[in-house]
Formats: structure tokens, sequence, C-alpha cells
């Protein structure tokens, strides 16, 4: 039965039908047969049945657990912490867990510390009025951290948030993490959901609302956005539905219920700006292509225009006799005196694993973390520059550290692109 929830359709139908002992009888002796003989093999239809019902028995638990969870935390204060450019995935999954949190008396707040730059990520915000704060460097300095009792990871790891080492040094625990990412390091919650197998974390959270957690009502404005929210972030992170699964679209049959078309066709019509117009002529520009890669750097970028690096890497897949686009530049943040390279890889080909891909090309850090990572279909890495960073009012200094990353980044990618070539000639 649904957790907080009244017997749903399916069961009531069952009440109104007493067994039949023969048909009972009939239908035992098929299993019996069926699992004593070693010639009969399960049909697809009903190995989709019983992966069908593992996932509903995973999710089932997942929910209890995280049902359990917050019980155990009522009445404390939060942070749930997103990556730094968080994507509609992110943003949308956060809101239904602080919607789901207020059940329980949990005061949840929403940060980020980059920048919400992709025209999509900032009409979301704009229009449905989502609850999302920028927390920089500066910011962490005025806030009293242990007036939190926990904080919460969706959508991603503590691997692309500059926020969770402050965190982390003030001695907020971990309380829950949730993801469809693979794992990125080991990182001791309270309670864990990471199923890399699932497209979207909107689709989990979804289940989490279809198991009762969060009755959605159609007459609440708010409930409304929170599921246009969770829409758009499952339909971004399928490619728009086209690599969505199965549980992936009964997702979206259940939010189809309650979203606003009208507010998600708004929130796709946002149109790109000059900059990123920008960073895809650049893009164009500066790529190579080898074995159907196209690799291309951008340059510096301002902090905020970010996300025109997935975007230009949305673009450059698409040109012909190419399968697989990356593309990466090093974004700065003046108010900070922050910079760091920034990639996006994207790819039509079914046997690349972006995430595989990106592990083997940049490696981990010193403490073991993985420099980025991806999911069916994406990926992307973030390398901090450290002692490199800033100091570019030298223009010449500034070619010469650029120059020098980016055939550093083309090394590693052609490494695994092409072996037999050497991306750096000598003269």
């Amino acid at each position: 039965m649904y957790l907080n929830s009244p017997v749903n359709e399916f069961e009531s139908l069952s009440l109104t039908k007493e067994p039949n002992p023969e048909e009972a009888e009939i239908e035992k002796d098929a299993v019996e047969v069926a699992l004593k003989s070693p010639s009969l093999q399960p049909s697809l239809s009903e190995a989709a049945i019983y992966l069908s019902q593992r996932g509903n028995s995973l999710t089932q638990q997942k929910s209890e657990e995280l049902q359990k969870t917050l019980l155990a935390h009522r009445h404390d204060r939060q942070l749930v912490i997103l990556q730094d450019f968080p994507d509609p995935d992110a943003l949308s999954c956060a809101w239904t867990y602080q919607l789901i949190a207020q059940q329980y008396d949990i005061k949840c707040e929403i940060i980020y510390a980059g920048a919400l730059s992709h025209q999509e990520n900032i009409a979301l915000v704009r229009l449905t009025n989502l609850p999302i704060q920028r927390w920089t460097q500066q910011t962490l300095k005025t806030k009293d951290l242990s007036s939190y009792q926990g904080f919460v990871l969706i959508d991603n790891q503590g691997t692309t948030s500059q926020l969770i080492s402050a965190v982390q040094q003030a001695g907020i625990p971990l309380v829950a993490l949730i993801d469809h990412h693979s794992l990125q390091g080991e990182l001791e919650s309270e309670f864990v959901d990471v199923r890399p197998y699932v497209r979207a974390t909107a689709t989990i959270f979804t289940q989490y609302l279809q198991a009762g957690l969060l009755a959605l009502d159609s007459s609440i404005n708010q409930h409304v956005k929170c599921a246009t929210a969770l829409m758009h972030g499952l339909r971004s992170d399928t490619n728009r539905l086209m690599q969505a699964q199965e549980e992936d679209f009964m997702a979206a049959a259940y939010l189809s219920r309650f979203y606003d078309a009208q507010l998600l066709n708004a929130i796709l019509q946002a149109n790109r700006s000059k900059r990123v117009m920008d960073v895809i002529e650049r893009s164009l520009k500066n790529r190579i292509v080898q074995n159907n890669f196209s690799i291309a750097g951008v340059g510096y970028l301002r902090y905020d225009d970010r996300d025109a690096i997935p975007q230009a890497a949305d673009f450059l897949v698409t040109e012909e006799n190419v399968h697989t686009a990356v593309v990466y530049g090093i974004v700065h943040d003046e108010d900070e005196e922050l910079e760091i390279v920034i990639g996006s890889l994207r790819t039509t080909k079914l046997t690349l694993d972006p995430d595989e891909f990106i592990k083997e090309a940049f490696g981990q850090d010193s403490t073991g973390r993985f420099f980025g990572g991806g999911r069916t279909s994406a990926g992307g890495f973030e390398i901090p520059m450290g002692f490199l960073s800033g100091s570019n009012e030298n223009s010449a200094y500034a070619k010469m550290k650029w120059e020098v990353f980016d055939a550093q980044i083309k090394q590693k990618l052609l490494r695994l692109v092409n072996p037999r070539d050497n991306p750096i000639q000598s003269e």
C-alpha cells in the first residue's frame, strides 16, 4: 500500500471480485510447471513484468526509508545543496524535496554557488518563483551554519559544489543523498538513493510522489508549478523523452495530471542570449574533428555565461559525421577571484559511456574524487585551476595560460579518441 494514501484504484478493483478457488489452483499449477521446466524461457513480457515489479519494490522501500528519515528530523533546518550550475532536473527535485519536508516541519533552503545562465533555467526560476538562493563564498561568511542540523545533496554528490567544504567543516551531517549519476566517491549519508540506471532524478522524485510522500493537488498553484518543473527536468534529462525508459514515461504520465502545459511551453521558448550565440560561434571556429569526435576550446568565459558550454556541445554534436562533441573553456568569476576549467560532452553513440570516458580522460584529484562524470548521452567535468587562477590583466600571460590548458585538455581527450596521434607536435 502507498504511504499515507488510501487504497489505490488497482487495489480497490481487486477487492470487487472474490477469488475462485479453481482458478487459483490452475494458476498455481501453471506457475509450478513453468518453474520446474528448463525448456520454458521467460518471455519478454514476463521479463518486463519482473523488472517493473522489482522497480516498484525498490521505490516503495526507498520511499519508506526516506519517510523514516524525515520523521527522525522533525523541526530541523536543512540546506539542500545543488551543483554550482543547477539544471532543470536538480532545480525541480530540490523544490519537490522542500515541499515533502515541509510536511514534517523541516525548513529547507535550496542553495547553489555558481550561476543560472541557461535561458531555460532562468525562465524556470522566474516563471515558477522557484525558491532558490545563490550563496557565494562571501555569503558564507555572513551565515551562521550552526543553525542547520543537516544538509541534503540532490542530483549531485558534492563534487560539483563549492559549498560542500564549508558545510562539512561546520560539522553539518549529510542527511540525504538522492541522485541518478554514477557514484563519484564514498559519502556517509543517513539516507541514500543513487540509481545510475534511471534517466532523471525527476523520475525518482515523481515516484516518491506516487508512493504518497506528497499528495499533489491541482488546485494548489505551488503544486502545479512544481509538477511543471519536474516535467521540465524529466524532459531535459531524457532528451525530450527520446531516451526515456518505461519508468520515465510512467512518471511523465503521472505528472501530466498536474503540470501546466502553457507554463512549460513558455519556459521552453526562452531565447538564447547573444553571449551564448558568440560561444557557439567560437566553438565552430575552434573545433577539431577526429574519429567522429568534435573537440572545441572556447577560451575565457564569464561565470554567468557558463551554461553556454553545454549548449555549444549540443550544437556541435548535430554536425554530419560527428557522434560526440566536447566543448570546454576557462570560466572566471571576477568577484570571487575564481577560475575553473569547465567542459561538457554530448554523444549520440550508444556504445560510448560518458561517465567512463570522462573519468578515464581526466582521472581524480588528490582526495580521490573524479574531476567529472556523466550519464546516458551527456557528461561534464570541472577542473580547479588553483594557484594559476586569476592574474589575467596581462593579455600575453592570459593567452599563454589558455594555450597551456587547451593543449593539455586536447592531449587527454585525444589519447582516448585517437591513441596513435600526438596532439602536441614538437617543432
